[in-house]
């Protein structure tokens, strides 16, 4: 491990090239083509210095305004071309392959999907039935009808996927109806801003789907956990999506009984309860109810991937809309396929220069440094999580959602498996926090939105949405340090307990890392098993065997046929 405090600064080059090899011996071998572009982070020590500046250099250039396109590919760029690691052209080549690799992910095809879908319900009739079945069931209660807004943007957030839509899709009906009512003005704001960033925590999600993509440490489990390894891919998507149920119900849940409080205090008029209305409006919502059933059962029981089950949503809303609601026509069609176009492609060209900068991180070994500076403090997980915490909430200013996932999970993602936390529990936490960052200026999206929608400037809606941002961040440290909320149903789901803790170790302990990009596919010099080398054959037919490897050994490169030749011609 490359020396972090800058002691190491005299030491020979071979010993500090050699020493990130030990670290990682087996890491594909696209992080290790060879060993001498292997050194720390900036050639020497210094290491800790070099990640808190690539921190603050990455703050920086996000305070400037500079475009997240133009952020991620210029600093992936300079880094590749100028730093230390770079040595060998074929690099660039290993950037062009990961970019390639985005066409393996199947599952990537399900964020269009959710896009298309979450946009045909917005301009339909889904919305609306959704809440006059949530004002059925709850309008009876103190404020039921600001109850019934959180269950209609839970409910319509299962669906989409998407937190604006659902602050515009919730908002644009609700506002009006809770003001009618003589709710406050500053808390319906709040609590239709607030209740749609649960689109990116219900299931489906599609911040989700992009943390599961980019996660470097591909969701499996650490050392001291006992639920079943969890792999990559739609298999990721899914249990994340399981992971995220329980922290989205809790948040809905605190939110609904801060609503009933508020009916109490202004004794709003309640709607009394009529069974008769209910099922109305049961028989009307039915086929919107449907879908999230539709598609969550088909992603938990099996019978759908959620690529799948994305693609389904999007053909049952169509259908839908179209000839059960009659709320859409054939001419809406174009509008709405170009618009979920447009956010589909600025969303892969962010993710493909997003690539490169994740292979320089593997490359200079800066996750592995990271971890190596967490550990010299002999910080414990709690404390270790409260940093994270703030830090997030800190980039939850400046920095919106998906571009906190490109760029951030890189390198938080496996610091925190190095220490043992559980990577869907640091997933949930990550995505929680996030959540409260679309309600934090400057750039908290639903306060664009809202202000938009509503007509309001962005320090109004700032100051109504504060009171749920501290029942929020009650919940994050709910979520934070009580894992089962995260891993108990993902638990169960593999067959395990519902009670989850921290595993009973040091994180001196915690399992290595392993810090390749996900979607590069593991690449190995030895032939498979049962196929000799050209080596070993040539060595059969002089006489010889090849020599015996221990188990434990890396895998030996294979000699050219050039070299072979040149090494019989020097044979005596």
């Amino acid at each position: 491990m490359a020396d972090l405090d800058g002691t190491g600064a005299g030491e020979s080059n071979t010993a500090q090239a050699q020493q990130p090899e030990q670290v990682n011996a087996d890491a594909p071998a696209i992080s290790s083509h060879s060993s001498k572009t292997h050194s720390s982070p900036t050639g020497g020590g210094g290491g800790t210095w070099f990640f808190v500046a690539l921190i603050a250099l990455i703050l920086t250039m996000i305070l400037l305004g500079v475009p997240l396109y133009v952020l991620i590919g210029s600093l992936t760029m300079y880094l590749l071309f100028f730093g230390e690691i770079f040595t060998e052209f074929r690099l660039l080549t290993a950037v062009i392959e990961q970019t390639r690799g985005l066409s393996d992910q199947t599952v990537l095809l399900a964020i269009p999907f959710f896009v298309i879908a979450g946009a045909v319900m917005t301009e339909g009739d889904i919305a609306r039935r959704l809440i006059a079945f949530a004002e059925s069931l709850f309008g009876h209660l103190p404020g039921g009808l600001a109850i019934s807004t959180v269950f209609a943007c839970a409910f319509f957030a299962a669906i989409s996927g998407s937190s604006p839509v659902t602050v515009i899709a919730i908002g644009s009906i609700m506002y009006p109806a809770l003001l009618k009512k003589g709710y406050p003005e500053d808390f319906s704001c709040g609590l239709v801003t607030s209740g749609g960033s649960l689109g990116i925590l219900i299931p489906p999600s599609i911040p989700m789907i992009v943390y599961a993509i980019v996660d470097p440490t591909a969701l499996r489990d650490p050392v001291g956990y006992s639920i079943s390894s969890i792999g990559g891919g739609e298999s990721s998507v899914k249990d994340l999506f399981i992971a995220g149920m329980l922290p989205g119900l809790l948040i809905g849940v605190v939110l609904a009984l801060w609503a009933m409080r508020i009916g109490f205090k202004f004794n709003v008029e309640k709607l009394p309860f009529s069974f008769k209305r209910l099922v109305k409006s049961f028989i009307n919502g039915f086929w919107a109810l449907f879908l999230p059933v539709l598609i969550l059962g088909g992603i938990y029981s099996g019978l759908f991937t959620p690529t799948q089950a994305a693609a389904v949503a999007v053909v049952y809303a169509i259908a839908v809309e179209f000839f059960i609601h009659r709320s859409l026509s054939v001419r809406d069609l174009p509008r709405i396929f170009g618009e979920s176009a447009v956010l589909m492609g600025s969303l892969l060209i962010i993710m493909a220069l997003a690539l490169g900068f994740n292979l320089y991180l593997d490359r200079a070994k800066i996750p592995e440094a990271a971890v190596e500076l967490i550990l010299s403090y002999e910080l414990s997980i709690i404390t270790f999580l409260l940093i994270v915490n703030v830090l997030l909430i800190f980039v939850g200013f400046f920095m919106d959602i998906l571009s906190a996932i490109l760029i951030l999970v890189p390198l938080l993602a496996p610091i925190a498996f190095g220490l043992g936390i559980h990577p869907l529990h640091m997933a949930i936490i990550f995505i929680v926090n996030l959540e409260i960052g679309y309600l934090t200026p400057p750039i908290g999206l639903n306060l664009f939105v809202a202000g938009t929608l509503f007509k309001k400037g962005l320090g109004e809606v700032v100051r109504s949405v504060v009171p749920f941002m501290l029942l929020m961040l009650g919940c994050l440290v709910l979520v934070t340090y009580v894992p089962s909320i995260s891993l108990g149903l993902v638990s169960l789901s593999k067959g395990g307990s519902f009670y989850v803790t921290f595993p009973d170790q040091t994180p001196a302990r915690a399992e290595p890392i392993d810090t390749a990009a996900p979607l590069i596919a593991p690449q190995v010099d030895e032939p498979p098993a049962g196929v000799k080398t050209l080596e070993q054959m040539m060595q059969e037919l002089e006489g010889g065997t090849a020599a015996p490897q221990p188990e434990d050994a890396a895998p030996a490169r294979v000699k050219t046929l050039e070299e072979l030749m040149q090494q019989l011609e020097d044979t005596p």
